[in-house]
């Protein structure tokens, strides 16, 4: 039978657009990893991305405080479309674990890749990258040799010199829940109290706010998240600001170190693709895609940190559990109320 030039053509042309047709909706197939996230968007777009064009998963953010997170999850119940909550601080990813809405996962690389100290005992939650909350000090006022501990910093000597963030956000919450379980609730209350009689100025609402108090001479010290100082020094590299690790000193437990960190929703419709994306996240491959653009630490030992974070020079961290900070948080703020902290 003979078939036309023309004939030829046009079931060239229809198969080749069948073919295409099959290719597209092949490369499509992948279901999305539907993401809620209380880190900002600039933080964490570009690693989603490079793992879409890795795997070819799209992932669908959705981009909101902690509180607000937990609190639209836990009313979304099974109706829920997220697969993966992204969060900040240890304290919130064990009340999201504690309010059932993060399931426990089985993952060896996991395991592998994150210390247990930065991970729930339970496997709820994975810490993915580490900040420190550090003593900063006015480099023009103060001498590293006058420094030591979190609790030096109630000493008589720093009278009038000391400059906090306010007590109701999370980090400083959590550095009072792991002084709880390192000195107990008499030292730690004792702490409190000195840091409130030593304070230069109220209490500023913003880490950031603190930093540039302590440049501009209103006071010599304030803890900090590393990543604040950072973000100020970048702008302003002139600033006489120093970071200081404290409680290096022997029984002295270490830096208060916290996480940034995840977990695959309870009842998520893709709890395979979240765990994958979860795995990815904790790979050496992505590690320091998620740290360095907020100048964080690489919570995969095997990872170095970025240039700029190791330029602050080693430190010794605290080794006790994140979870202790979620499980110790209740009695950390009724005792930062008791010694007047704000």
């Amino acid at each position: 039978m003979h078939i036309s030039t023309k004939t030829r053509l046009a079931l060239s042309t229809t198969l080749f657009c069948v073919f295409s047709q099959l290719l597209a909706e092949e490369t499509q197939t992948a279901e999305p990893v539907v993401v809620y996230s209380a880190r900002k968007t600039q933080l964490v777009e570009h690693v989603f991305k490079a793992y879409t064009e890795k795997t070819g998963t799209p992932i669908q953010l959705h981009t909101d405080k902690a509180g607000p997170l937990l609190q639209k999850l836990l009313a979304e119940g099974e109706k829920t479309k997220a697969d993966l909550l992204l969060t900040v601080d240890a304290g919130n990813l064990w009340n999201a674990a504690e309010r059932g809405v993060v399931q426990a996962i089985d993952s060896e690389v996991l395991k592998e890749n994150i210390p247990a100290s930065y991970r729930d005992a339970g496997d709820r939650w994975f810490g993915l990258s580490l900040r420190a909350r550090v003593i900063v000090y006015n480099s023009d006022r103060v001498q590293p040799g006058e420094l030591g501990s979190y609790e030096d910093l109630a000493k008589p000597q720093w009278r009038g010199r000391l400059v906090l963030r306010t007590s109701k956000k999370v980090y400083n919450q959590s550095l009072v829940a792991s002084m709880i379980e390192r000195i107990g609730r008499t030292g730690t209350m004792d702490t409190l109290k000195g840091w409130v009689r030593n304070l230069a100025a109220p209490v500023y609402a913003k880490d950031s706010k603190a930093l540039e108090a302590v440049a501009a001479g209103q006071g010599d010290v304030t803890l900090v998240n590393t990543y604040y100082y950072a973000r100020l020094m970048k702008d302003q590299p002139e600033l006489p600001l120093k970071i200081f690790w404290p409680n290096q000193g022997p029984n002295q437990g270490g830096v208060h170190v916290n996480v940034s960190g995840a977990g695959v929703v309870r009842h998520a419709d893709n709890p395979e693709g979240a765990q994958a994306l979860l795995e990815w996240l904790s790979s050496e491959e992505a590690q320091n895609l998620f740290a360095d653009v907020n100048a964080e630490f690489p919570v995969n030992p095997k990872v170095e940190a970025s240039e700029l974070v190791r330029s602050w020079g080693d430190f010794r961290p605290d080794p006790t559990n994140l979870a202790v900070t979620g499980q110790r948080q209740k009695e950390a703020i009724l005792l930062m109320d008791f010694a007047g902290y704000r």
